[in-house]
């Protein structure tokens, strides 16, 4: 049988993107096919680091921006002022795809939400939780807004040849509403979650505290001086991860107590999440996903102003698997509520195996 040729490429908006799509590039080379990947900047650092020996296209970013304060209306107009450049990335990575595909003829695509990765002659899939997108309540409320969202939304999935949603379907699932829309695009398709990560329920605990962050900036370094204030304070035995996969990789320590690295691999990873009582992290929906598949207790403070992380730190607490409180409200002492929270696996007890058929079948069509 004649190898696929797979084209791999996540969107830069935070590292989630990235991190999830390691498993289903991991599957795809356990079942033989010959994996491309396309990214830039720290995105394409962190899959390099992952697969050292996979070719990597530069692929040009949305490269979207916060604002120091980003909440409410002045975020609502910040993201607004960048959607004619996010519309331009995405018609510039329509034409960059069949550029590629005229060189390297890709057999298949698999996008991590990115929209303009497209092509009428090969099968392209979209994987994307966020069916509904949410924008800030006040523009929730204008009449039509809502709708205008979710047609532009669909308007591109319908594009692709599926789009996987990584989530379960039913009333038991880690994405609400976002991912459980009223109605669904036909080519859509519930994959179930995926994770890099795998449980290791025997590691001894190391850390009182592991902090985890990642996203677009300002916002990142703004959650990491705040750790670095409170973590100090609360004289925890403690570990931050700045999320930077393209800064050097050795470590800072700033008392007896605290450490901070920039990155640490899946492998690495794995077993620093694992080896700590509680995280703390940001509430981005892949980070969810492998909370549960670790069945790792967390603390979770949204990214201001960005309402998917919001409005799933509050779906979350509301479920009763991890609470949350806002950036500006963070103290170390909140952490004391995670005794009130069991392990996520009480709340979600199934399986998260079963993306790989969904890539058995998908590669099976083509």
């Amino acid at each position: 049988m004649t190898q696929k040729r797979i084209l791999v490429a996540p969107l830069d908006w935070g590292l989630g993107h990235a991190t999830r799509c390691i498993p289903i590039v991991r599957e795809l080379r356990r079942r033989a096919c010959e994996v491309w990947l396309a990214a830039e900047g720290m995105h394409a650092r962190l899959l390099q680091l992952e697969f050292p020996d996979l070719p990597i296209l530069p692929l040009k970013g949305y490269r979207i921006r916060y604002t120091h304060h980003a909440h409410g209306r002045g975020f609502a107009w910040h993201i607004a002022r960048q959607i004619p450049r996010m519309l331009r990335s995405i018609r510039e990575e329509h034409e960059w795809l069949k550029n590629m595909h005229r060189h390297y003829r890709f057999d298949a695509i698999i996008s991590d939400n990115r929209f303009g990765l497209h092509h009428p002659d090969i099968p392209c899939v979209f994987i994307s939780h966020q069916l509904r997108i949410l924008g800030p309540r006040w523009l929730e409320r204008l009449p039509g807004a809502a709708r205008w969202l979710q047609h532009m939304n669909y308007h591109y999935i319908r594009r692709f040849s599926a789009c996987w949603i990584p989530d379960w379907p039913g009333t038991l699932n880690l994405a609400g509403k976002l991912s459980h829309p009223t109605n669904l695009p036909q080519n859509a398709h519930y994959m179930g979650p995926i994770s890099r990560f795998t449980p290791e329920p025997h590691l001894p605990k190391i850390y009182d505290v592991v902090a985890l962050i990642s996203g677009p900036e300002p916002q990142r370094s703004l959650l990491e001086r705040l750790l670095i204030k409170e973590l100090q304070e609360a004289s925890l035995h403690a570990l931050l991860i700045t999320g930077r996969p393209d800064a050097s990789p050795a470590e800072k320590r700033i008392s007896s107590l605290l450490t901070i690295v920039s990155h640490a691999p899946a492998a690495e990873l794995n077993q620093i999440l694992q080896s700590a009582h509680a995280l703390i992290t940001r509430s981005g929906y892949t980070t969810i996903m492998d909370l549960v598949a670790l069945n790792q207790k967390a603390f979770f403070i949204p990214t201001p102003g960005q309402t998917e992380q919001e409005y799933l730190a509050a779906y979350m607490q509301q479920q009763g698997a991890f609470p949350y409180c806002t950036q500006s409200a963070f103290r170390w002492q909140q952490l004391d509520r995670l005794a009130d929270y069991p392990p996520p696996a009480s709340h979600f007890p199934l399986s998260m195996d079963g993306y790989k058929s969904t890539i058995a079948q998908f590669l099976d069509s083509l």
